[in-house]
């Protein structure tokens, strides 16, 4: 009987569905989930998961108090958001959901760990175990101590707006659960600038990834490699063999409608007999190979900040919904 892509490609890595819609997931049946600023925003503005948004205003209202204003509440409400999203998407899938750290915080050490902590005690008050989570955030420098920390603490992390070898080898150093490669992203800014295609292997978002990939399998790193922000199925058919890869929806179902074999292109037996180099890494390495790095550089800032939009627009219409809720609520006599 012919087989999809999809299928051919779980014979070699663990499919994780790349969105915060939970039909989707539902749909798809993948191991383990990711969501992201933006996709939560996304997913915040459908009608079926208005009852979701809804409770978490009332209980963030609740737990701020009458005194703070719609601002505050929104603020509170976004961090609640995404765990609530992440308890009804693990009541999906078998595995576990990445839920991410303010990305106003990526530069910022102690708070992101701070953050990290919290975000796994409101799972556990839950009753959802550690084991069940990855704490997401930037692969800043900060950012990766902050991993480190977590890790030590037994929180395991997934790595993101990871553009460089720099950042792949401080995250395995630091001894961190998960990486995630931006293959997409990497292309995007290579086509930008050269005004070229780049099919196949010869795609750098792909190159990037598998010399990431075989880096870690050469020097048994323990830190799993999960290729992310695909823009079309060729990339993934290059990185099919890594640990894991998230997908978003439409990718996932051109997958699923795509008869054929999807061969291994990425084994760690044959990384273990390549000649590569180690690179010793300490922050004056990281911070001089970001420098000479200006598509990482550029990337990890834009990703940044392009999370703190969604931030900011998620807050501002969080707070536009409590006071649409707030101004239908019976007055208290």
């Amino acid at each position: 009987m012919p087989q999809n892509l999809l299928e051919s490609l779980r014979k070699y890595t663990i499919v994780v569905a790349d969105t915060g819609d939970i039909e989707a997931i539902e749909k798809f049946h993948p191991q383990d989930a990711t969501t992201n600023p933006t996709l939560i925003t996304a997913a915040a503005q459908m009608p079926q998961y208005q009852p979701i948004v809804d409770g978490v205003l009332m209980e963030a209202r609740k737990e701020a108090g009458a005194g703070a204003t719609d601002k505050e509440v929104a603020n509170l409400a976004f961090q609640r958001l995404a765990i609530a999203f992440g308890k009804k998407i693990l009541s999906i899938v078998p595995g576990r959901v990445s839920t991410e750290v303010d990305a106003r915080l990526s530069y910022d050490t102690e708070a992101t760990f701070a953050q990290g902590k919290s975000i796994i005690a409101q799972y556990e008050k839950a009753g959802i175990g550690r084991e069940r989570i990855l704490i997401k955030t930037a692969s800043t420098w900060e950012g990766i101590r902050a991993a480190e920390l977590l890790e030590k603490e037994g929180i395991h992390c997934n790595l993101t707006l990871l553009f460089g070898m720099h950042q792949a080898v401080a995250c395995a150093e630091a001894g961190v659960y998960l990486i995630s490669p931006f293959v997409g992203r990497i292309l995007d800014w290579y086509k930008k600038e050269t005004g070229k295609d780049y099919p196949g292997a010869d795609d750098p978002g792909v190159q990037s990834t598998t010399r990431i990939y075989n880096y870690y399998k050469k020097f048994g790193y323990k830190t799993v490699v999960m290729g992310a922000s695909f823009r079309n199925i060729g990339e993934i058919i290059e990185v099919c063999g890594s640990d894991l890869l998230t997908i978003s929806p439409h990718l996932l179902a051109e997958l699923q409608q795509t008869e054929g074999e999807m061969p291994r292109k990425l084994d760690p037996e044959k990384a273990k007999a390549m000649p590569i180099e180690r690179i010793p890494m300490d922050k004056a390495t990281f911070d001089a190979m970001h420098a000479a790095d200006r598509m990482a550089s550029e990337k990890l800032k834009e990703g940044i900040e392009g999370f703190t939009a969604a931030l900011v627009k998620l807050e501002e219409l969080l707070a536009k919904r409590l006071a649409e809720l707030e101004s239908r609520a019976p007055a208290v006599a």
